[in-house]
Order: structure tokens, then C-alpha cells, then sequence
């Protein structure tokens, strides 16, 4: 059989199966990049964080929030 251009890039009809299953396989595969990137940032910041020397922290004072009175129109 000779390779010719309308045999070697005529692309095979696939069905809804196969488009599905090759669909799913490339969505897992983004998603299973993304899981690895956001794991090996998180240990990075993580010892960063841990390499920081540790201070007291200096409390908050809570807010305190006030309400206005509404006033009543007769």
C-alpha cells in the first residue's frame, strides 16, 4: 500500500464510543496535570512557609460593628 496524501491524513470516522472514550482519556489527563501542579505548588509554599521564622502574631482587635438607628417617618 503507498502512502499517499488522501491515505495518510484522511482521517478514519470514529465512532461515538471511541470520540467519548478519547474525550474522557484526555480530559483525565488535564486534570491529572492540573492535580500535579497544584500538589507541587502547595509543597512549595509549604516549605516556604515552614522555612519562615516563626513570630507572635499580633491579635486582631474584633470590629465592632455598630447599627445605625433607622429613623421612623409619620
Amino acid at each position: 500500500m503507498t502512502a499517499t496524501k488522501e491515505t495518510f491524513f484522511k482521517p478514519a470516522k470514529m465512532s461515538a464510543q471511541e470520540k467519548a472514550a478519547q474525550t474522557d482519556a484526555t480530559a483525565r489527563d488535564i486534570l491529572a496535570a492540573e492535580v500535579q501542579a497544584r500538589e507541587k505548588k502547595t509543597e512549595r509554599l509549604r516549605a516556604l512557609r515552614m522555612a519562615q521564622p516563626v513570630e507572635s502574631q499580633p491579635t486582631k482587635a474584633a470590629k465592632s460593628r455598630t447599627r445605625k438607628a433607622v429613623a421612623q417617618h409619620s
